[in-house]
């Protein structure tokens, strides 16, 4: 690969990890367009096996950042998690045998309704405080006071985990919005946890796609790419205490509804 290619890329990851981590997105809803447009001749396995590799790279640094900010719900985010292991493996294996030509369209549309729903709805009130309520205090002194419905997060986070392993995008795009309107998460307190959420499955894809080879050809695309998320995941992280999070949920709306066009229209 070509010095300046590679250096392109991983201005390009700088920009994937301050964004993906800002909106607890992962960054995959800007990576996967711009390499289905690079690299049109490669097969969605190997497309999807770098996409999740960064998307990997991205939650596991943003997620040691939101860490030292103690804005995760670790509870939460493990049970999620482990629920949505397995769609996420079954997702990376799928990608070998499934028929996008129907199924991209189809999910495209879905983000996109998505992403109106999101845009157009306001934040409501939180939740009345109950016994099953929880205190999450950042290191700054933030307290946030929420009633997670986190059993009906775990069922939902088989099917996220499928898609996004699927689409190779991660679930950020889908978990934070439902986390935030379905189940009581304060909106910075949502982003925090689905990246934590987003390091495990992305990781479980990762592996699967490293298991049947479809990683090794991208390998050179991956390493740029990643390092420069490295970076831009803590710059993502930092800069969220300052964004309003109706601004967070607006930026999501818009990655939703890019990446839904995206799958509508390549086909």
């Amino acid at each position: 690969m070509p010095p300046t290619h590679a250096l392109a890329l991983a201005l390009f990851g700088v920009i994937v990890g301050a964004l993906g981590t800002l909106i607890g997105a992962g960054g995959g809803f800007l990576l996967m367009p711009l390499l289905v447009f690079l690299y049109p001749l490669d097969s969605a396995s190997i497309l999807t096996g770098i996409s999740l590799s960064v998307v990997c790279a991205n939650a596991i640094s943003g997620s040691f950042a939101y860490a030292r900010m103690r804005r995760i719900d670790y509870r939460s985010a493990l049970i999620f998690a482990a629920a949505g292991l397995p769609g996420s493996i079954l997702g990376a294996w799928a990608t070998h045998f499934i028929d996008r030509r129907v199924f991209d369209p189809m999910v495209g549309a879905f983000l996109i309704a998505g992403g109106v729903f999101i845009a157009i709805r306001p934040v409501g009130p939180r939740p009345e405080a109950t016994s099953g309520t929880r205190t999450l205090v950042e290191r700054d002194g933030t307290t946030h006071v929420f009633t997670p419905r986190v059993w009906l997060g775990a069922l939902m986070s088989v099917g996220v985990g499928f898609v996004s392993s699927l689409i190779g995008i991660g679930g950020g795009i889908i978990h934070v919005p439902a986390m935030v309107y379905l189940l009581g998460f304060p909106t910075h307190v949502a982003t925090a946890t689905s990246h934590c959420v987003l390091a495990i499955l992305s990781l479980a894809g990762v592996l699967v796609h490293l298991h049947d080879g479809t990683l090794r050809p991208g390998i050179t695309r991956i390493v740029p790419v990643a390092a420069g998320v490295l970076f831009g995941a803590q710059i993502g992280a930092r800069i969220s205490s300052r964004v309003h999070g109706r601004w967070i949920l607006w930026g999501l709306a818009m990655a939703l509804a890019s990446v839904g066009l995206r799958l509508v229209l390549a086909r």
